[in-house]
């Protein structure tokens, strides 16, 4: 298995005296298991229980006992002899049991210095919507998000180790950036699913990972029951996993949603939902120039998948990307788009992060910047586009109204800079940014800024 950065935030969360047991959150099949799995080499013993596969284990919670004791339980039920040393104890699909849930909270008070604790539940907030009365420990847990593979995980998994680290740094010579773009446009064309990564990275074959894409998609949908309340948003949500993959990156209406009769009130509770087991997000549009970024909730929002590669499947648009010389001609420029959004995502490991879209806030105006992102106190606006930068113009309305001078421009070109007036004689400067460094903005924008 390749490595991932998340496990970095796990490795600091062990190191902390007062850490909380740590619930992991993201959709299916981002790898949560095999990323715990990984880290407990790292421990003398590891219990891992799945309270979905095994739902005699739910039974181990259902009795007060003091810590010591569950522990011994525990123990017994996984058939591990006690060593000496740090305890590893993973409970996978948590949602199963509310009372194990609840344990977290007396898992935690007890404050044993050599257990340490994680949870994952891939349908959490949905199921404990189902479930009345459950006592959710607030406080007493805290939360690390867990999403699909970035660049430089999977230059990693395909051997390009040497490559990362210069990713990592932010020192890929010109004369590597072509290969450095084949590679990301590899990489946009597969996705960051670890299975398909993974499968990838063994066997250098893209017709083998349909069946891994198949199987995703197949899984999401014989999930709906698990997490929706009643038959319409039934329906509702299976239209939106069958039929909603084309609007990846679009601006969509709720209303009559991909053609169907369905109300605005149900494809929002639909989308709702979905965005509670990290499928999808709707990326709501700011007007905001100044921060903290605010969302519109008036104005149609912009439908963004948790992963590309499962985009194309899906949509049909595998062999357009394939084709494709620069991923901005592929698809109207929707996949690179999705691809940037990713990795935007990425930069934040926190479970409530969100990307933002800005529309001008003037009647009749049709300015629009792909996504602007809040850093050092600033609103940074960014677009995904090719073309003299001339042609940029809701960029140039954008940075009329902000009180900064920094913009960012994201494509398939070396970085550079711009130095460039608007008409109306601001001045800014313009970091352009090739698509495999969008993972790394944060620290560019620092340099730029320091």
């Amino acid at each position: 298995m390749f490595n991932r950065n998340v496990t970095l935030k796990l490795k600091e969360w062990a190191t902390r005296t007062n850490r909380k047991p740590l619930i992991l959150r993201g959709s299916r099949q981002v790898g949560k298991t095999t990323l715990v799995d990984i880290f407990a080499k790292d421990f003398e013993n590891y219990l891992y229980l799945n309270l979905e596969k095994s739902p005699s284990a739910i039974k181990l919670f259902e009795k007060e006992q003091e810590t010591d004791d569950l522990l011994a339980e525990i123990f017994l039920f996984c058939n591990k002899e006690r060593r000496p040393g740090k305890i590893l104890l993973f409970i996978d699909e948590i949602q199963n049991s509310k009372t194990a849930i609840a344990k977290l909270r007396y898992l935690y008070e007890a404050k044993m210095l050599n257990l340490y604790i994680i949870a994952a539940g891939s349908l959490l907030e949905t199921v404990l919507k189902k479930k009345k009365n459950v006592p959710f420990p607030v406080g007493r847990v805290e939360y690390l998000a867990v999403r699909p593979c970035v660049f430089n995980e999977f230059l990693n998994a395909v051997g390009e180790t040497s490559l990362e680290n210069a990713l990592l740094a932010r020192k890929i010579p010109d004369a590597l950036h072509t290969r450095t773009m084949n590679l990301f446009n590899t990489f946009t064309l597969i996705g960051g699913m670890p299975e398909v990564v993974a499968e990838y990275a063994a066997n250098k074959d893209y017709v083998s990972l349909n069946n891994v894409y198949e199987s995703l998609l197949t899984g999401y949908v014989d999930d709906v029951e698990k997490y929706a309340d009643g038959d319409t948003i039934v329906h509702v949500i299976r239209h939106i996993l069958r039929s909603g993959w084309k609007f990846a990156a679009e601006r969509i209406t709720l209303d009559g949603f991909a053609g169907s009769s369905y109300g605005s009130r149900e494809v929002g509770e639909g989308f709702r939902t979905l965005e509670k087991t990290f499928i999808l997000e709707l990326c709501h549009p700011t007007t905001d120039v100044l921060a903290p970024i605010t969302k519109n909730l008036k104005r149609s929002p912009k439908l963004l998948w948790l992963d590309c590669g499962l985009v194309n499947y899906a949509a049909g648009v595998q062999k357009e990307v394939f084709g494709a010389h620069d991923i901005l001609d592929a698809w109207r420029g929707k996949i690179a788009e999705q691809i940037v959004a990713q990795e935007l995502l990425a930069l934040d490991d926190g479970v409530m992060n969100k990307r933002n879209f800005w529309v001008r806030n003037k009647k009749d105006s049709d300015a629009e910047v792909d996504f602007v992102l809040q850093h050092n106190g600033m609103v940074i606006p960014i677009e995904v586009k090719s073309g003299h930068s001339a042609k940029l113009r809701s960029l140039h309305s954008f940075m009329d109204d902000a009180p900064h001078d920094i913009a960012v421009r994201i494509w398939s070109q070396p970085f550079s800079t711009d130095d460039i007036t608007t008409r109306k004689g601001k001045r800014f400067k313009l970091i352009n940014i090739p698509f495999y460094y969008a993972g790394r903005l944060k620290e560019i924008l620092d340099d730029v800024t320091s």
